[in-house]
């Protein structure tokens, strides 16, 4: 159980007490600031009972005690604890009884401050000695210290043994509440970026028959707010973090698809993500000029690591023309334009008179997804650059157009089955034939003007294969999307890219689908997804098993996997809103709607969205037919 307001952390398990074994505890910045908090009520620890999560960044555990003696079977004390990711944890003693009590309290204490690194590897040390400090404890290493403080300030705290005691007078019926605060030495409370009157992003809302649909948008919002992060050196500009605990910095192509699936919240995201990326870009001359630097990522067993900073490269002018459409001012998207145009002058110099992109570059393989988000950069780039009275949009159409000859000869394997996309061709033209999930991005044209969608890399019969492909039982595993087909050599239900479902793929999928007509294969994957995310609580991992989904069984959860994770948040976001349909474009003064047709999940409405800076709200009947509720002044309904 994760809560997250970033840069703080709390880890427990669904025993509320902290033990310091493996993740659990306290965190800020990275670093464990208390692994340990384990209550005792008169000598013993409370039953546990129940725990939830509340809200993104907050749990409650509640658990049992008989303190009476001869009071037969029922408790009479209920022990509440309320745990929250800026590092304060309340609790609260409810007394059942008919008469006074004297209850003594313990809270023993502990950590190692390792950082979250070491936690992952199993190499921490031993718990750090602490020191009594003013009303609670204290640790310190060379690596930096914190602290708790109580509230109320404990009768005896016991450094060697790591112990706050109290003995409090419960009257019959009464409660008493011990409030703990966790606090890393030389850093301020944790304020987080996603607070209503900060959050760059709305707080929609969705409605519908399919009661799923609420609690869906409403975690995934709440997901999104709390792993937002503040640019330390522009404080104004927030991006989100990949996702906790494990990645909680800034991944630049997570973060920028992540943004991107979430413009129906608004572009403030996805303007302050590009500023901040934009000043990570190199400029030096050379061959990676132009770039947004980004880690190597294992690519499963039939291909070498792929370069994230690539994917980033290729979808920051995507995004800024995106934002636009949705309502960007122009003052924002000409400040941005430039490190747009060095992105897309990168692509041209590093693709030269050849058809493909490498990745990595030079001399990789030539992979399927990477010529998908090369294409998009360069149709939906043109468009940016047009419509900015810039030059350059002639020759990335030119070559768009070259690529989408070439790519439907060299990249379509004939197959008795009716054909597959090759997932890459390596350095000497060998294609590799494995169905993988990466092919959904062909279906990811992105948006021009007009609420029109840029024209694909496959033609249409290939585009109905590839339909028919992601619906069939090897791909789809009724949860969503497996990394890699089920039949293919290296299948393992659990391997990040060779057969876990990635939830982002999977809402990418629904989304392309919906747009290229196979609205039928869509709603299916969307209602696999919609029930996994139910089995989760509604908060979606970023991957969870491929195992074939059966009657009675619920998804598998990855050990590995992020959860909160910001493009499976943001993918919530996109599933619902593709039920709608929403195609602005705000220049023009116009919304298009193209709702999914048989309304799969019933009416839905989705309320608090932001169209041209503005609210937007739509509803979708069970007909299938869409209404716009609320909008900017002037905008008019698209043809």
């Amino acid at each position: 159980m994760i809560c997250v307001a970033l840069p703080g952390l709390a880890i427990s398990t669904d025993q509320g007490q902290l033990t310091g074994h493996g993740l659990e505890g306290f965190y800020r910045a990275g670093r464990r600031i208390l692994s340990r908090c384990q209550v005792r009520v008169a000598g013993r620890e409370p039953l546990a009972v129940q725990a939830r999560m509340t809200s993104a960044d907050r749990a409650r555990f509640v658990g049992t005690l008989r303190v009476t003696p001869h009071g037969g079977p029922d408790p009479d004390i209920v022990v509440e604890r309320t745990r929250s990711a800026d590092g304060t944890e309340l609790i609260t003693l409810h007394s059942a009884t008919a008469r006074p009590l004297r209850l003594p309290v313990e809270v023993a204490l502990g950590t190692d401050l390792a950082d979250l690194g070491a936690i992952a590897s199993g190499t921490v040390g031993p718990e750090l000695a602490a020191t009594v400090h003013d009303s609670g404890l204290r640790w310190s290493c060379a690596a930096g210290a914190s602290s708790v403080t109580a509230d109320p300030p404990p009768a005896d705290a016991i450094a060697s043994a790591g112990l706050l005691r109290w003995d409090f007078e419960v009257p019959p019926g009464g409660t008493v509440r011990v409030e703990l605060r966790v606090r890393l030495d030389g850093a301020g409370p944790v304020r987080a970026v996603g607070r209503a009157a900060t959050s760059p992003l709305a707080t929609a809302q969705a409605t519908g028959d399919d009661p799923r649909v609420r609690a869906l948008l409403a975690t995934s919002v709440a997901d999104l707010q709390a792993l937002l992060v503040r640019d330390p050196a522009h404080p104004a500009d927030t991006h989100l973090a990949a996702g906790a605990p494990w990645r909680c910095g800034l991944a630049p192509a997570d973060a920028l698809a992540a943004a991107r699936m979430t413009l129906p919240l608004g572009t403030r995201l996805a303007a302050g993500t590009l500023r901040t990326l934009a000043r990570t870009q190199i400029t030096a001359p050379g061959p990676r000029c132009g770039m947004i630097p980004g880690p190597r990522r294992d690519a499963g067993a039939h291909l070498p690591p792929g370069c994230t900073g690539t994917e980033a490269t290729l979808l920051f002018p995507v995004l800024l023309a995106e934002a636009r459409r949705w309502g960007l001012p122009d003052p924002e998207t000409e400040e941005l334009l430039p490190a747009a145009e060095r992105c897309l002058t990168w692509l041209r110099t590093t693709v030269g008179e050849g058809p493909y992109l490498s990745d990595p570059q030079p001399g990789g393989p030539v992979r399927c997804e990477t010529q998908a988000h090369a294409h998009r950069a360069a149709l939906l780039g043109a468009d940016l650059l047009d419509a900015c009275g810039r030059p350059g949009g002639d020759w990335l159409r030119e070559w768009a157009r070259k690529l989408r000859a070439t790519f439907r000869r060299d990249f379509w394997i004939d197959d008795p089955g009716g054909g597959r996309p090759a997932a890459a061709r390596t350095p000497d033209g060998r294609p590799l034939p494995h169905l993988c999930a990466t092919a959904v991005h062909l279906l990811d044209t992105g948006l021009l003007g007009g609420g029109a969608h840029a024209p694909g890399l496959l033609d249409r019969v290939q585009t109905e294969q590839l339909a028919r492909l992601l619906a069939s039982p090897v791909m789809n595993s009724g949860w969503g999307l497996r990394g890699l087909g089920a039949k293919e050599i290296g299948y393992n239900p659990f391997g990040h890219r060779s057969g876990a479902v990635r939830v982002h793929e999977t809402a990418i999928a629904v989304a392309g689908l919906a747009v290229a007509g196979y609205e039928k294969e869509g709603a299916e994957l969307l209602r696999g997804v919609l029930t996994a995310a139910e089995a989760f609580g509604h908060r979606l991992p970023e991957m969870y098993a491929g195992e074939r989904r059966g009657d009675g069984t619920a998804p598998l959860p990855h050990p590995a996997a992020c959860r909160p994770a910001a493009t499976a948040a943001a993918a919530g976001v996109l599933l619902l809103t593709t039920l709608a349909g929403v195609r602005p474009d705000a220049p023009a003064g116009t919304v298009t709607l193209r709702p999914l047709r048989g309304a799969p999940l019933g009416e839905i409405g989705l309320t608090g969205l932001r169209v041209a800076g503005a609210p937007f709200s739509v509803r979708v009947s069970r007909l299938g037919l869409a209404m716009v509720e609320e909008a900017a002044d002037g905008l008019q309904l698209g043809v």
